[in-house]
């Protein structure tokens, strides 16, 4: 791994994710088999203060910026990469809501001041069965109805990351219309884990990857929201300005640090596997063979590209606020290839260990596996080489000749 540059604080937070992600690796082995949620782990992350390090300082936060986390998922990802990916959808959330000053002053506080008195997380709860993933468009069917002092909340949710750990769902819901907003309001209804109507259903403990991330369904049945509580409206059908656009949200590089997390996690084990692995047939460590050191130097050659351009954004993104609005593209190519990288290297490392590498006597398999969830994270691969390519088309002259 190339050796990138660490200030005092990025030391002190990634020897805190190296700590906890250690505790995570050992539990992971228990929890994953049969999908049960680690409690304990986010326990630890609360204690640890991890969670709160990307909250304002004025609130009790750490004040953490975009490269601080980035390099801080990645690290937790080699533990366990659904405990890491349900941190990164907190640490995003927040970040985000920070930098956009998208919530009231007073109700971020609030929240921010919740969590570190009492530990949980909070997502963003958007995805339904009949909407699909919400970067490809369209309005949800979850509802909010004014009730005596805030809204009545009724629909469902489907994919909710964390949702055993959460202390808020941040719930897409369209508002009726009304003269400013003849097709209604698109909000972010802020709910509190303890209000009455809510139901968690495990629909995700025999999930392919991530089996321990909680991804719950979630059902709203008149869930009572303070009207100060629901944030974030606009109109339907007028589009966000651009810096608030989805794709220009620098903290989703935290996202696929977590995926880059459990690439490197794969290639460390297979390395350590092709030292210590010893056939008698052989004589000496399969990791002097020709063939191996060509596998390990695939996933590193793979795994560090990606990471090389990971940093670069997430270092701009915290040195150029003013061109926020335009980092869609380098987002979207973070993305893209740290989820690739992490599934091409956890293949390889499953050849390098043969057919051990099928069985949970290593752990390659689950790094295997929990990769692939990286390439239905928004944006996936389609839309964000589109947007490349789109990007590129654009910034060249229109009267270039052939």
């Amino acid at each position: 791994m190339f050796p990138y540059a660490l200030n005092p604080t990025q030391r002190d937070i990634l020897a805190t994710a190296d700590r906890l992600a250690a505790r995570f690796a050992e539990r992971a082995a228990a929890h994953d088999p049969q999908g049960t949620f680690p409690h304990e782990n986010f326990a630890d992350l609360h204690e640890s203060g991890f969670l709160r390090l990307p909250m304002p300082t004025g609130f009790g936060g750490g004040g953490a910026d975009v490269l601080d986390m980035t390099h801080a998922l990645e690290r937790l990802a080699h533990g366990d990469g659904s405990t890491a990916l349900v941190a990164a959808m907190t640490v995003s959330l927040l970040g985000r809501v920070v930098d956009q000053r998208a919530w009231p002053e007073p109700i971020l506080a609030e929240v921010c001041r919740t969590l570190i008195a009492e530990g949980g997380t909070l997502n963003t709860c958007v995805t339904e069965p009949e909407l699909g993933s919400i970067s490809r468009g369209g309005i949800p069917a979850t509802t909010a109805t004014p009730a005596q002092g805030g809204w009545l909340i009724n629909g469902r949710k489907i994919f909710v990351t964390g949702a055993p750990a959460s202390r808020y769902l941040v719930t897409a819901a369209v508002l009726p219309a009304h003269d400013g907003a003849p097709k209604g309001e698109l909000a972010q209804a802020i709910v509190s884990a303890k209000a009455p109507g809510l139901r968690l259903t495990d629909t995700w403990h025999d999930a392919m990857a991530m089996r321990s991330c909680g991804n719950f369904d979630v059902d709203y049945q008149d869930v009572f929201v303070p009207d100060e509580y629901v944030v974030d409206r606009r109109p339907i059908g007028v589009p966000l300005p651009p810096e608030r656009r989805p794709g220009a949200d620098g903290w989703a590089l935290t996202i696929a640090a977590v995926y880059l997390g459990i690439g490197q996690a794969a290639c460390d084990a297979a390395a350590d596997y092709a030292n210590t692995r010893t056939p008698p047939s052989l004589g000496r460590p399969i990791g002097t063979e020709p063939h191996i050191q060509r596998w390990i130097g695939e996933m590193i050659a793979v795994l560090d590209a990606a990471r090389a351009v990971l940093y670069r954004a997430a270092e701009a993104w915290v040195a150029r606020p003013d061109l926020h609005a335009s980092f869609g593209p380098q987002i979207a190519l973070a993305k893209h290839l740290c989820t690739n990288a992490a599934c091409s290297a956890t293949e390889t490392a499953l050849r390098v260990a043969g057919g051990f590498s099928l069985t949970r006597a290593l752990v390659l398999e689950r790094h295997f596996r929990d990769a692939r969830a990286g390439l239905f994270q928004p944006p996936q691969d389609d839309l964000a080489l589109g947007l490349l390519g789109r990007t590129a088309l654009a910034a060249r002259p229109t009267s270039a000749s052939s």
